[in-house]
């Protein structure tokens, strides 16, 4: 404390004691004949005096430091409190700029360094990732079969895996189903992210075996056991019907726990043993190796390194390609979990750093604000200074009343900045997309946020008072009681206070501009065409896996419910299909072989697909290039058939001729019959890529999902209500999981896009507020103290509009300087901005004009307020108060 807020008077009076002991020293070892250096040298080595009076009055040193420093809070406290309007502003701007940071903080970390709160020693969990290998680069990345995990799981000595899928289930009666949020996992899953249940206990070593089928037991969320069950003692003893099939409850997690999607919440989970049943798929998916629904998790073994880790998986995922047939032209990687392709940071981690860097921003204009706030403050604070200076205070200490009293300041916007961060930290939530996935649950407020939150008000109490502080220790003793206190301040601290006011104006127009980048970048992508048209369009998500439906009956479900609709005013055409393009989901690929292509070394034949019902193009509005389209003779015992995408001839077919040529998937040849246009599969932005359609009555299964395409001339909710009703009537035992317009469920595609260009417009919003505060208080601040020179202008004939431009052009030219190197430093940013995302130009024009713009009418309403207040001084009051 004494290093940070000066010593006390009595450390003061020792040290002049240490010197005259010293200098005695000096003199006698001078006197019995040593040279000057030599005798300063023996003094130093022979005093051992020193640390016996440091040691004597230590604790005195300790009592008086802080004992000072609790009188210095006393009266910052004191002092604040007489002064409400400056207190509260500059509280509850230092809580805007902490605020935000926390929330991002909170966001990050999460991602960063927890994504699986509840797990144990989460440095040493990676991701073990299957990619295409196309040779000498590494394809997009792949989930992995049963198979290929139990080989990782038995053969890596360096690694422990768990394996995971997920899915959305019928969970309850017949009269009380729901959909709940699942995961299927491995029997060692939570052994290994050294998770404890709450209640009852985990998956036992019997229950962890391969043996499909066997082990119908059921793990369940804290959530989901406070809102289902009376207490945990009769959830473990109730059974779970899902999917019509029994589950007995034996354990609750922890509430902390989540599952490994944060921040989605799963709610139950299910031995990945018991997939053939729960999908009344039966037992065939996890004994083919071709099939890739999981996704695999991985500890680190003691004295294991990720490298090396590895280097090891990378050698087995050779050997297995080379030995399977399934697993040819497939690699496998580690990579740590922030890394993970099928982790939430995959979607969130960029936008969340470029949230960390305008909740920067922010913070400095924060910053630059309280400066200016404090400036002004401590100018009105100087007939005090001087008063005290001249009653013997040192002006260290002047500097440390102010550095407390910034440092109170700060401690207090910090707690209000909590506050608000524990409103916002579900604030991810908020601009979700509507498509199905599992509640997202706020991040946590760990002992790091709290620790952030603290260290975060220390470091803008000692950036935001140092200035104020030097100002402190600069007051002229003599011109201060002079003037007693009315002069309007040094030059120096009126240019502080107008290099702060230039600073925020730039700082906002950076941050704005940022914004303009990804906002012109989001609605960019949603104008750029995707090959079909989602308006009118509304979808209807089913798994008929849920009602253990079988190919048939989900084949005679399908049309009825298709029939049906139709049937319905404003219902103009109505399909149905296995996949949807755009959104969070990867789509589904099948790996083929072409007639008369002959795949390069490497070459990745593992093609995107989708299995549609009569009707479908025409519902999308896909236009045929060449062919014709599917219909309801295209069912399991006619020829296979298939349509292609242009980019699958140009890609494939070099001779361009398409009609009549034979695809080989799922262990049988198709014919081509039609040819139709390219259109987006994973995001807006994405080139073209091969794809192909197949008719869903020939390859669908119930366990794929379905989701119905009914394009209508009616309001969305109308059109839901009817699937809805329609579904029922065919049977009630059927649970319609997802409905909303296909606009809607696309913006999932832009879901990072959306979040920066939302978060950083308000960061920049208030960012350019609290810059107009600034200027506004500097101007006002500035008539105040020019109140003598308007009247005597006034009185000597000045006009009203004189006086108004006199105090707009002072103030403009501080808010032009500020806008122009704003964007200045805006166009050299750009072009980084820009490299994060796909369809913004380095630099746009328009947006940036805008946002100067913008800036410029705000500081120009800044200004107008002390300007109008100029023109109303009158000349005798203003001479008078002279």
């Amino acid at each position: 404390m004494r290093c940070l807020f000066g010593r006390s008077r009595r450390e003061a009076a020792l040290r002049e004691e240490i010197d005259q002991h010293l200098g005695m020293m000096i003199e006698e070892n001078e006197a019995a004949g040593l040279s000057r250096d030599d005798a300063r040298g023996a003094a130093f080595r022979e005093f051992g005096g020193v640390e016996q009076i440091k040691e004597a009055h230590r604790d005195e040193w300790t009592f008086a430091g802080w004992e000072q420093l609790r009188k210095d809070f006393q009266f910052a406290l004191r002092s604040l409190r007489k002064n409400p309007g400056f207190t509260v502003a500059t509280v509850l701007i230092l809580s805007l700029g902490i605020g935000a940071n926390i929330t991002v903080f909170g966001w990050m970390r999460q991602l960063l360094f927890d994504p699986i709160p509840g797990a144990s020693d989460v440095a040493d969990l990676v991701a073990v990732e299957n990619f295409a290998d196309a040779g000498d680069a590494a394809g997009p990345p792949l989930t992995t079969s049963y198979l290929d995990f139990a080989d990782y799981r038995d053969h890596l000595r360096m690694l422990d895996v768990a394996a995971m899928g997920q899915g959305a289930f019928a969970v309850g009666g017949a009269k009380d189903t729901g959909r709940v949020w699942c995961e299927l996992v491995s029997g060692n899953f939570f052994t290994l992210l050294g998770v404890r249940p709450a209640a009852g206990r985990f998956f036992s070593p019997a229950e962890q075996t391969d043996a499909q089928n066997a082990h119908p037991v059921a793990v369940i969320s804290q959530d989901y056991c406070r809102t289902h069950f009376p207490n945990a003692a009769s959830a473990l003893e109730a059974t779970l019907w899902i999917n019509h099939e029994p589950f007995s409850i034996i354990g609750i997690a922890p509430p902390e726990f989540n599952g490994t999607q944060t921040p989605m919440a799963f709610q139950v989970w299910l031995p990945l043993s018991m997939y053939g049943q729960v999908t009344h798929t039966g037992t065939w998916m996890l004994r083919d190796r071709g099939t890739r629904n999981f996704r695999l998790l991985a500890r680190l073994k003691a004295g294991a390194t990720i490298a090396q880790a590895r280097s090891e998986t990378l050698a087995l995922g050779q050997f297995m390609a080379r030995r399977n047939g399934e697993d040819r032209g497939v690699g496998a990687t580690v990579v740590p979990l922030w890394q993970w392709a099928f982790g939430p940071s995959e979607l969130l981690l960029k936008p969340m750093s470029i949230l960390m860097a305008g909740c920067g921003v922010l913070l400095l204009i924060v910053g630059a604000n309280v400066v200016n706030l404090q400036l002004v403050r401590a100018l009105g604070r100087q007939r005090e200074f001087g008063v005290r200076l001249a009653l013997g205070s040192s002006r260290w200490r002047l500097a440390r009343l102010v550095l407390v009293e910034s440092l109170t300041l700060a401690l207090t916007g910090s707690a209000l900045g909590l506050l608000i961060a524990f409103w916002l930290r579900g604030a991810l939530a908020w601009l979700l997309p509507a498509v199905a996935m599992p509640a997202m649950v706020p991040a946590p407020f760990s002992p790091a946020v709290l620790g952030f939150a603290v260290l975060l008000a220390v470091v803008v109490a000692i950036a935001a008072g140092l200035t104020p502080a030097w100002h402190a220790t600069r007051s002229n003793l003599n011109r201060t009681l002079k003037h007693g206190g009315r002069s309007g301040g040094s030059g120096a601290s009126q240019g502080m206070r107008s290099v702060m006011v230039m600073a925020e104006m730039a700082l906002a127009v950076v941050a704005l501009a940022g914004a303009g980048i990804f906002l012109e970048s989001f609605r960019a992508a949603r104008a750029m065409p995707t090959g079909f048209s989602p308006e009118g369009q509304v979808l209807a998500e089913f798994n008929l896996a849920t009602a253990a439906y079988n190919r048939e009956q989900a084949e005679a479900f399908c049309q009825r419910l298709a029939e049906a609709l139709e049937k319905n005013p404003g219902v103009t055409s109505v399909s149905y299909a296995d996949t949807l393009p755009l959104g969070f989901r990867n789509g589904n690929w099948e790996e083929i072989q072409i007639e008369g292509y002959q795949a390069r070394p490497g070459e990745n034949m593992k093609i995107f697909r989708n299995l549609v019902g009569p009707g479908y193009f025409a519902t999308m509005r896909i236009p045929f290039v060449d062919g014709r389209d599917f219909d309801l003779k295209d069912d399991a015992r006619s020829g296979a058939v298939m349509i292609v995408s242009q980019e699958f001839v140009r890609r494939f077919l070099s001779q361009g001729i398409a009609l009549g040529r034979r695809v080989h998937g799922w262990g049988r040849w198709f014919t081509i019959v039609g040819v139709v246009g390219d259109i987006k599969i994973h995001r807006v932005t994405e080139n073209p890529i091969p794809f192909f359609y197949i008719p869903i009555r020939q390859e669908y299964r119930p366990e794929y999902g379905l989701t119905f395409h009914v394009r209508a001339e009616a309001p969305v909710d109308n059109v839901i209500a009817t699937v809805r009703r329609e579904a029922a009537a065919i049977d009630p035992a059927i649970v319609m999981f997802d409905a909303q317009s296909m606009s809607e469920y696309i913006a999932g595609s832009l879901y990072g896009e959306r979040i920066a260009a939302t978060m950083l417009g308000v960061l920049g919003g208030v960012g350019l507020l609290l810059a107009a505060v600034g200027l506004y208080s500097v101007m006002a601040y500035s008539v105040a103290q020019r109140t003598a020179e308007i009247g005597l202008r006034s009185a000597l004939g000045a006009r009203p509009v004189d006086l108004l431009l006199l105090v707009l052009r002072q103030g403009m030219r501080l808010a032009g300087i500020g806008l122009i190197a704003g964007s200045l430093i805006a166009v050299g940013l750009a072009r980084l901005i820009a490299g994060m995302t796909e369809t913004a130009h380095p630099l746009d024009p328009i947006a940036l004009l805008a946002t100067a713009l913008l800036a410029a009418l705000l500081a120009l309403a800044a200004i107008l307020v002390p300007a109008w207040r100029a023109i109303r001084v009158s000349p005798i009051v203003a001479l008078r108060s002279e």
